[in-house]
Formats: C-alpha cells, sequence, structure tokens
C-alpha cells in the first residue's frame, strides 16, 4: 500500500542535490498535468462535435496515444520522492534504524537495475522511430492522422532517467543512514505514525487560512 511519508531537508550536498531535482521533478509533473487537462478538452471538443454537429475531433484516438506517455510517465519520479508509489510495507513498516534503512537499500538498489535495463529498451524503441532524414523525422506514424509517434517515445526514457537520478539519491540517502545510523536521513521517505500524518494534515491546514 501507498502510506503518508515525510522527506527531511539539511544543508547538506545530498539534500542540496534533492531539492534541485524536484524542481525538475515538479515542473514534470506539471507537463503531466497540463497535458491531462488539454486530453480532458479534447474529449469534451470530440464529444460536442459528434453529438451537436455530427463532426467529431479528427484524429481523437491519436491524441489520446500521444498524451497518454506524457500523463502517465512524466510524473514518476516526482512521486517516488515522496513515496508515493504502491508498496507492500507491512513488514518494511515495523522494521526499525539500520534494518529499515538496509531493507531500502536493498529494494531501492533492485529498482535501480529495473530501470537502468527499462531506459535502455525505451531508448531503443525511440531509436527505431526516429530518423531526421524522413518527414517529421519519424520512421513511423499514428493510423489515423498521422502523428509523429517519436516524441512520445522519447518522453519514457527521458522520464525514467529522471527516475534513476532520483533513485540514486535515495540508494545515497539509505546508505549513508545505515552506515551513521541515522534516525531521519535526508532526501529519502520516511514513513509517517499516525500522530504526525495527522499533525501535518493540520499544519497544511493551517498554512491555507
Amino acid at each position: 500500500m501507498a502510506g503518508s511519508f515525510a522527506v527531511m531537508r539539511d544543508s547538506s550536498l545530498l539534500s542540496r542535490l534533492d531539492q534541485a531535482l524536484q524542481v525538475v521533478e515538479r515542473f514534470f509533473a506539471l507537463i503531466a498535468g497540463i497535458f491531462a487537462f488539454g486530453l480532458m478538452v479534447l474529449a469534451v471538443i470530440s464529444v460536442t462535435g459528434r453529438n451537436g454537429f455530427n463532426n467529431p475531433l479528427p484524429g481523437y484516438v491519436d491524441w489520446i496515444e500521444a498524451f497518454m506517455p506524457l500523463i502517465a510517465i512524466l510524473g514518476v519520479s516526482y512521486v517516488q520522492r515522496d513515496g508515493g508509489h504502491i508498496r507492500m510495507d507491512i513488514v518494511v513498516g515495523q522494521l526499525r534504524g539500520r534494518a529499515l534503512w538496509l531493507a531500502e537499500f536493498v529494494t531501492t538498489f533492485g529498482i535501480l537495475i529495473l530501470f537502468i535495463a527499462l531506459i535502455w529498451g525505451t531508448w531503443a524503441h525511440f531509436d527505431r522511430s526516429f530518423d531526421m532524414t524522413k518527414p517529421l523525422w519519424s520512421r513511423d506514424s499514428s493510423i489515423d492522422i498521422g502523428l509523429p509517434i517519436w516524441p512520445s517515445k522519447l518522453v519514457v526514457p527521458v522520464a525514467f532517467s529522471v527516475m534513476a537520478l532520483r533513485l540514486v539519491l535515495q540508494l545515497w540517502g539509505f546508505g549513508r543512514a545505515f552506515v551513521r545510523g541515522d534516525e531521519t536521513p535526508v532526501a529519502v521517505p520516511l514513513i509517517m505514525s499516525v500522530a504526525e500524518q495527522a499533525a501535518a494534515e493540520a499544519e497544511h491546514i493551517q498554512g491555507r487560512d
């Protein structure tokens, strides 16, 4: 399951790198949100055109296929930083101290290896589609209106590369916490207790007033 997590900060190099990467992650998440909103606008236009004028938006499915990687993939690192991905923390949530940091280090390392393989595979997938000698630099296109597919394919290895950087920073954080025996390491998601969650939510609500 996905619990509630906090990410600590301090003046260390690791924390500064964490915050710098967070700027990129927030920008990517913003782009994903904009394209999600754009997809809703296209749906309204298509439905209105179909029902009101018997003329739906041409290539609506093609636009969905082009937008979907941006919506689904660009925010993956942003969610990883805050510990928002689905995870089974029934066992890990019971660990404390070095045992917890070791478990987190091992699982994060496994995820990093997986993403390195995904970056290699998705870049190769993009490379097969991109050709500067072809019209619109594309070897393939969508079926209906001929949208070039390579931009959507390029989004995936780029987003996964940012995710890999995030995982490297988290490995650094968990590894340093394991060696030093830190209780609240920086730049990694820390599981919050119910009381801490309530306090954080109350502080967030008060900040809006």
